[in-house]
């Protein structure tokens, strides 16, 4: 059976940061002390324009780039966990810079620093869809940058 609880008519019993430093676990306790139940806190972050390539703005949309980056390279990676990670650290970077604008470009680049050091077929298969490499070279030189990096 499922129940609803007001967070108001609740006290916190436990605070946990999560491992991805984002989000909070509370573990929480009705006031007259008969149900226990969880609450998950994310921050949430100011909103933040994306340039794309053709001069349109959007905002970002963390669920559009997860999907972006599970089409192209996700089957790469042993779990979700890794792809979140991916996302996380690449959104963390985007609200440090401070700027309520960013280019596409910069989400993508961003996205190929994560998968560099993840694994380098998924760096590849990511910056031949971000790049849009039509010829064989536009590959040969990506590879040949990566073994010089």
């Amino acid at each position: 059976m499922s129940h609803s609880y007001k967070i108001g008519d609740s006290r916190v019993l436990e605070s946990r940061e999560s491992a991805d430093g984002i989000t909070i676990r509370r573990r929480r306790e009705t006031i007259d002390g008969k149900h226990r139940f969880t609450t998950y806190e994310r921050i949430e972050h100011p909103n933040l324009a994306v340039i794309k390539k053709d001069g349109t703005r959007e905002l970002f949309d963390r669920e559009k780039l997860a999907n972006a980056i599970r089409r192209s390279v996700g089957k790469f990676f042993k779990s979700e966990l890794e792809v979140e990670e991916i996302i996380n650290s690449v959104e963390n970077r985007l609200y440090e810079l401070g700027e309520s604008e960013v280019l596409s470009s910069v989400i993508g680049d961003y996205v190929l620093d994560e998968l560099a050091a993840k694994n380098d077929v998924a760096y590849v298969r990511f910056a031949s869809v971000f790049h849009k490499f039509k010829t064989l070279d536009d590959f040969v030189k990506i590879l040949e940058h990566r073994r010089k990096g």
